[in-house]
């Protein structure tokens, strides 16, 4: 057999330190929603919770785009 020279396995990079949180960010974001009693928020806190997580979304989102390298184009 032939020596094969081995290639580096692809996988996922490792987060800087603003990615990484950014990501505990959203994760507590989301700890906190569900460990609150919804029924007891006022309308106003309702919507400044449904705000933050949208945000964290967000940027949750983009920073998958960082993070992952496009296989296709999936936006044409």
């Amino acid at each position: 057999m032939p020596h094969e020279q081995s290639r580096p396995e692809a996988g996922p990079r490792p987060l800087t330190h603003s990615q990484a949180a950014r990501l505990d960010f959203a994760r507590r974001d989301l700890d906190y929603a569900r460990s609150e009693d919804l029924a007891q928020l006022p309308a106003a806190g309702l919507i400044l919770l449904v705000e933050r997580l949208r945000g964290r979304l967000d940027d949750t989102l983009s920073l998958m785009d960082e993070i992952i390298e496009p296989q296709t184009d999936l936006h044409r």
